[in-house]
């Protein structure tokens, strides 16, 4: 598309941006209240929400988060909204995220949680700074000398040095026991040198326990909280996941790491998400990853890296043969960093889940990923590029990978220049997946053509759960025909209040010159068949 095209493209959507529409806005409630309700790695350890309760929680977090984009948007100096939406959709996540992170409330303001007589959670309830008499009073159980607590969750305190103090005396008296420790988020609002002094103490405390998990994360740590949890960090020998994310995790915290972790020959979940680490900061990472043959489940997206990172990473996950679990989004990997990533997933067909929306992998890196997946990770069940600078080129080889893949049940391809004729090789492509969920296609240029395509292949797909052909350039006469086809199963859709019918360069165009193109189009593709290489 030249740049012509492109400038008005984007003044015909940006009068759009702001405010959502009602729909818009009960879609991500819709979505927020799934979210919340998906079990995952947090409900995990934080507990899972009843529906009701997480659909109330969803409706509070779109109200707040709308009203602090309203008052955005009506500061904002150039007054597109384009600001506005992408301060709603960080506060609405911010805000999802302290909910999934407080857990369930049922029994709201309960001192302290245990389940089964193995986990002692105090994280329940709104976050809150507590003193040495609060600390004392929610950490009673925990000094019975007949517990039998092998997990805690001390996440969602802030402990003041004397809450912490006393904190590591009940620590240090029942570390030999602790299986899981969850400090997550417990130094929230304090200055930094009180929060490196609780840090130090709570580390002290645990250093020497036996630790199967550990989670530091939301504690804003940088190099000087990582070394404050050194002693603590040197003595695990057996950790098999640690979690570090929204930590701070520069390149000189990346390099802390490294050095202080003993072993990491057992270690199957890392998680590095939300932090500023950078390629230098990868490439020590990636010195770790190298050391960890047992890794299943690596997650290093919203991290800043560049080519030259995502190279180091990349080869250094030729290792990880176990792998299963794959998240690099949001980073600037580039056309470089995909071509090594290609490498390297050719060699894990273990993997059941990628990530890799936002790497800038353009039609080059895509290519060489899909070609590299063809032969590779058999059982794949989600993949996700979405915001790669995908077109027409790469399709055809991208959905010859998507054929293969009979057990996929989510494919995310959103954000990308896909067009008619690209949706209609990926819509032949799943014909025959018969565990395929979800689709997202949205902001693809799709126009009629390749919207009734779509339509076509998903509404016959009986466990099928929801397409999402939203931001794209379908006439209103295309979405008439698309609601018709779903008109017997209308959940299986999604919204279609973002199309823009006169989309790109077609603004003169009749709708019975359309119609013709259209047809012409899919008559072209009809008979197109997926090719896949013989491995």
């Amino acid at each position: 598309m030249d740049h012509s095209v492109k400038t008005t493209q984007n003044r015909v959507l940006s009068v759009k941006m702001w405010p959502p529409s009602k729909s818009t806005r009960l879609m991500l409630v819709e979505r927020m209240t799934k979210n919340i309700t998906t079990p995952s790695i947090f409900s995990r350890k934080y507990g899972l929400l009843s529906l009701q309760e997480a659909e109330d929680d969803a409706k509070r977090i779109e109200d707040l988060a709308f009203a602090t984009a309203n008052k955005h948007f009506q500061n904002e100096p150039d007054g597109d909204g384009t600001s506005a939406v992408q301060v709603y959709a960080k506060e609405s996540s911010k805000l999802m995220l302290d909910v999934i992170k407080r857990g369930p409330q049922e029994e709201s303001d309960v001192s302290a949680k245990q389940t089964g007589d193995v986990l002692f959670d105090i994280s329940c309830g709104r976050r809150a700074f507590i003193d040495e008499d609060e600390a004392r009073e929610l950490l009673r159980p925990l000094t019975d000398p007949h517990n039998s607590f092998t997990k805690i969750r001390f996440s969602n305190r802030s402990f003041g040095s004397e809450a912490a103090k006393f904190a590591a005396t009940v620590l240090s008296s029942i570390k030999d026991q602790l299986t899981e420790v969850d400090l997550s988020d417990v130094v929230a609002g304090r200055p930094e040198a009180e929060a490196l002094e609780a840090m130090n103490m709570f580390s002290s405390a645990l250093e020497g326990s036996k630790l199967r998990f550990l989670d530091l994360s939301d504690n804003a740590l940088g190099e000087k909280g990582i070394r404050a949890f050194a002693s603590l960090i040197k003595s695990q020998h057996d950790l098999e996941e640690l979690y570090l994310m929204n930590d701070g995790i520069s390149e000189d915290a990346a390099r802390a790491v490294r050095e202080l972790l003993p072993s990491t020959d057992k270690i199957r979940v890392l998680h590095f998400h939300n932090n500023m680490t950078g390629d230098e900061g990868a490439i020590a990472i990636a010195e770790i990853i190298r050391q960890c043959p047992s890794l299943e489940d690596f997650r290093c997206s919203s991290t800043r890296i560049g080519s030259e990172g995502g190279v180091a990473l990349a080869e250094a996950l030729e290792h990880c043969t176990h792998l299963k679990k794959l998240d690099l989004r949001d980073n600037m990997f580039g056309v470089e960093g995909g071509i090594a990533l290609a490498k390297t997933l050719s060699v894990l067909t273990h993997l059941t889940e990628i990530y890799m929306s936002y790497l800038n992998l353009e039609d080059e890196g895509t290519e060489a990923i899909a070609e590299a997946l063809l032969k590779s990770a058999p059982s794949l069940e989600v993949l996700e590029l979405a915001g790669n600078d995908i077109t027409v080129n790469s399709t055809g080889k991208l959905a010859a990978c998507i054929a293969s893949k009979q057990s996929l049940s989510k494919l995310n391809l959103s954000e990308n220049e896909l067009k008619d004729e690209g949706s209609i090789l990926i819509a032949k492509a799943v014909e025959g997946h018969g565990q395929l969920l979800e689709v997202d296609l949205s902001t693809n240029m799709i126009r009629r053509a390749g919207a009734r395509a779509l339509a076509q292949t998903f509404v016959k797909k009986h466990t099928f759960k929801l397409l999402n052909i939203n931001g794209n350039y379908i006439s209103d006469e295309g979405i008439d025909e698309v609601n018709d086809m779903f008109k017997d199963c209308p959940d299986k859709l999604g919204l279609l209040d973002d199309n823009d019918p006169e989309g790109e360069d077609f603004e003169d165009e009749s709708e019975e010159e359309e119609g013709e193109e259209d047809n012409e189009l899919e008559s072209k593709l009809g008979g197109l068949k997926i090719k896949q290489e013989e491995e």
